[in-house]
């Protein structure tokens, strides 16, 4: 372990290398820019930006900007005053990188490139690789040491690289940390809670509530809140919003200690416009394609990244490693990935570009991919990469070397919308689209899922999930207790966003904090009562869990019961103990005399009611444990019957 840490400081060369670098005083070498040539430097983050450094025996940071069109490069900054002249930086051929040492700047410092282009113009660029950014609306980067931050999560991630997530319990809470919580107006301009109270705070319910990740968004910095942070001017700087790179650190650490993984949105898809991005950076389209049919999403308004060439593919892998190794994330949730593979993606006849075959595949994208999730996962076993991919796309989660993307799970979008769509109807018309909650079944193994409600479901007029669901006031919660059990109790990981476990009633949005006053309601108590019992459950039962990817897992004892919209079906563990069984009642009519069918002769402990008090219901006195008898039905060779409420939930253990 020591030699690699060693080597690792070195970029990756062996000890000898080092010493000769150190003999020539050489920050950037001939080897640094060949592997960047080549888009296999993965470290080239410890070498572009500025970093710390000592040349001649004299402390200072160097600079280094990767910028092969401009006609010269000048770093302005607060340690000369913003001087235009007084720091021209060196070129390094043949790549065309730009570097400087400058013993007078310090941590802290702002600064910028000042890119002269051929045709004349000044461009005032931010750092592409720099490691924080000061405040919006200010757009200079900031010097940073993240070098010398320290851990104390050794214990979490040795377990990590064993971790395998097929078979561990996968409950990740979304949140976007500028409005889970805010301070009262007046303690500052936004409220919001700096990396280390949100750390404390957001632990707290995520261990009540049975969350086993969180997934953050608009973590990478950004100009503009509205974007939610899928507007990237900062790829390797955690937003200076909620704190400094410490602060961060001091998050992920924390939430490791309290056995909680963090996964990080990451949008490599595109990037926005803003003069000090990465638009145009040398006066020349460096990180996106030329051609705008390639080059620029039309329905977004932003710049698509250059797939095809290895110093960006460089750039976005490097990025990818960097949190994962600099800041101990556990997954990547990649965003857009459908733009990224489909050339024709939100473009009209006559503005996209076909591949050599004629067709819509970006085969410079696939390879990205690949290349992308082979490294992660040779580097970091057990690090998450995921995959928002809408279409069906094949083998998004097959290995590279069976022709697939590589991603460790992908987020099911088919599962979400076919289950919104059926929980939105009126119960009377349920019983004629009842296949829509049994659809996804038939390609449940095709690939390794997470079933979502994200935050994209609770906006732009979309509804909350409560406000979603049909009928008045009592009815709303009734369903959506109903529609969380079958989720829950459905083949594939969980994800639900901030909010949606209380029933918030708003639509969620950046500007201001949950209606965290709901939970004074009974009924919004009741329902986070729910929520919680739902999620301990799924953390408690191997069988919801263990068994996700295998068909043996999971078997249906009623799919076909349209007329009464009731469904029923078992989970099995691996060892066969401990198995549950579901009923969902999907309408407000009581079935007093249900009976469900059984393999075998064997007694149900009934373990979750949705009927009780705690959970909102009438509190109909159950039985607890139920004998199967020799009676066929649902063509199972045993059965029993229970007491079935209106919306009514019961999983049994058996």
């Amino acid at each position: 372990m020591k030699k690699k840490v060693e080597e690792k400081r070195a970029g990756g060369r062996p000890a000898g290398a080092k010493k000769t670098e150190e003999k020539k005083e050489e920050f950037i070498t001939e080897l640094d820019q060949y592997l960047f040539g080549q888009g296999v430097h993965y470290d080239i983050y410890e070498k572009l930006g500025a970093h710390p450094w000592k040349k001649g025996g004299r402390n200072g940071i160097n600079f280094a900007v990767w910028a092969p069109n401009a006609e010269s490069v000048y770093l302005i900054g607060s340690f000369n005053n913003w001087d235009e002249s007084a720091c021209p930086m060196t070129r390094l051929e043949p790549l065309g990188i730009y570097e400087v040492f400058l013993t007078e700047a310090r941590k802290g410092d702002l600064y910028k490139f000042l890119i002269h282009t051929q045709d004349g113009k000044k461009l005032y660029k931010a750092d592409p690789f720099a490691n924080t950014a000061e405040m919006r609306p200010g757009t200079a980067s900031k010097v940073a040491d993240i070098g010398k931050i320290s851990w104390s999560d050794h214990e979490w991630m040795e377990k990590r690289a064993a971790y395998i997530p097929d078979t561990n319990p996968i409950a990740i809470y979304e949140v976007h940390p500028g409005s889970w919580k805010k301070h009262p107006h007046g303690e500052d301009e936004d409220g919001f809670y700096n990396y280390r109270e949100f750390a404390r705070s957001l632990t707290e319910y995520v261990k009540d509530m049975g969350y086993t990740h969180v997934e953050l968004m608009g973590i990478a910095e950004h100009p503009f809140d509205g974007s939610w942070g899928y507007q990237v001017t900062g790829y390797f700087a955690p937003t200076s919003r909620y704190g400094t790179p410490e602060d961060f650190a001091y998050m992920v650490n924390y939430f490791h200690r309290n056995k909680i993984g963090v996964i990080l949105d990451w949008v490599p898809a595109h990037f926005p416009r803003d003069a000090h991005g990465l638009a145009e950076f040398d006066g020349t389209c460096l990180y996106e394609y030329a051609d705008p049919r390639k080059g620029e999403h039309p329905d977004w308004g932003t710049k698509v990244f250059d797939y095809g060439k290895n110093e960006v593919k460089n750039f976005l892998i490097s990025n990818a490693l960097f949190w994962l190794e600099q800041y101990h994330v556990d997954g990547l949730r990649v965003d857009a990935v459908a733009s990224m593979l489909y050339l024709d993606y939100g473009r009209q006849d006559g503005q996209w570009v076909p591949n050599k075959y004629g067709d819509n595949k970006n085969l410079e994208a696939i390879e990205f991919f690949k290349h992308l999730n082979s490294v992660a996962h040779g580097r970091y076993p057990g690090a998450m990469v995921i995959a928002e991919e809408s279409t069906a796309w094949p083998k998004v989660t097959a290995p590279p070397e069976y022709d697939g993307l590589g991603f460790t799970l992908k987020w099911n979008m088919g599962w979400m919308h076919d289950f919104l769509e059926y929980m939105k109807l009126d119960p009377y018309f349920r019983k004629y689209n009842h296949n829509k909650m049994t659809f996804a079944m038939t390609y449940a193994y095709s690939e390794r899922y997470i079933l979502v409600l994200s935050h994209d479901e609770v906006v732009h007029l979309k509804c909350s999930m409560i406000n979603k669901m049909p009928g008045l006031y009592d009815d709303k919660f009734a369903n959506l207790k109903a529609g969380y059990t079958f989720m829950i109790g459905h083949p594939g990981k969980k994800l639900l966003f901030m909010g949606q476990d209380f029933a918030q009633f708003q639509e969620w949005s950046e500007a201001r904090e949950l209606d965290w006053y709901l939970l004074a309601e009974d009924k919004h108590q009741q329902m986070q009562n729910y929520v919680r019992a739902l999620l301990h459950l799924y953390r408690s039962s191997t069988a919801l869990y263990q068994t996700d990817c295998h068909p043996n897992g999971f078997e249906w004892v009623n799919a076909d019961d349209g007329d009464r919209s009731i469904y029923s079906f078992m989970r099995h563990s691996d060892n066969g103990k401990n198995n549950l069984l579901f009923v969902i009642n999907f309408t407000p009519v009581a079935r007093p005399d249900y009976r469900v069918g059984v393999n075998r002769r064997k007694q149900y402990r009934l373990i979750l009611n949705s009927d009780e008090i705690q959970y909102g219901g009438h509190g109909m006195e159950q039985p607890v444990i139920y004998k199967a008898v020799k009676q066929e039905c649902d063509g199972k060779p045993y059965s029993f019957a229970y007491n079935l409420p209106a919306y009514g939930v019961a999983v049994f253990k058996f």
